[in-house]
């Protein structure tokens, strides 16, 4: 990810569906005795998939999105609002999101946390990986990785060869 205000990725970090969905279990078990929650509000497009699989895991019915878009591949622009929670989800959490959880794949510099947490301030928010820049604005989370890795989720990849180490390839 390259932005104005973030440095270039220098690790990479991929994580297989079996490690992804893992991951989204353990971010499950530390929310368990959090909520209950009413609704799971996943942030698209990343959020999608994790909030599925903690609103599976939580027994909660109700799951919604706020959709932001705020990279092309792996550079960080403006953000846009596209989508904020429904009217009927915003009515669950008294309008600042009390009793809600809302879910990432990652909070990453912590642009699009605060715009959601601006919609929701009461709201629980969890994310499956922190980077230190955006992790202050989380809840809940299961891995930190470094400012400087750029992770390359399921969705990203496709599986292809990789050449050992000490032929100088990562």
């Amino acid at each position: 990810m390259t932005s104005p205000s973030a440095p270039s990725p220098e690790k990479i970090f991929p994580v297989s569906w079996d490690q992804f969905h893992r991951d989204c279990r353990a971010l499950t078990w530390r929310l368990n005795g959090i909520g209950p929650f009413a609704a799971v509000i996943g942030i698209t497009r990343g959020g999608l998939v994790p909030a599925t699989i903690v609103a599976r895991e939580l027994g909660v019915r109700m799951i919604d999105t706020v959709c932001v878009v705020s990279y092309e591949h792996q550079t960080q622009g403006e953000l846009t609002l596209l989508k904020p929670p429904s009217e009927q989800t915003m009515a669950l959490g008294g309008g600042t999101g009390k009793g809600l959880l809302i879910v990432d794949d990652l909070v990453d510099t912590g642009k699009t946390a605060r715009v959601v947490r601006d919609l929701l301030p009461d709201a629980h928010f969890a994310t499956v990986y922190a980077k230190p820049m955006g992790k202050p604005l989380v809840d809940t989370f299961i891995t930190e990785v470094s400012q400087d890795t750029w992770i390359f989720f399921p969705w990203d990849t496709g599986l292809a060869f990789q050449p050992p180490l000490r032929d100088g390839s990562a």
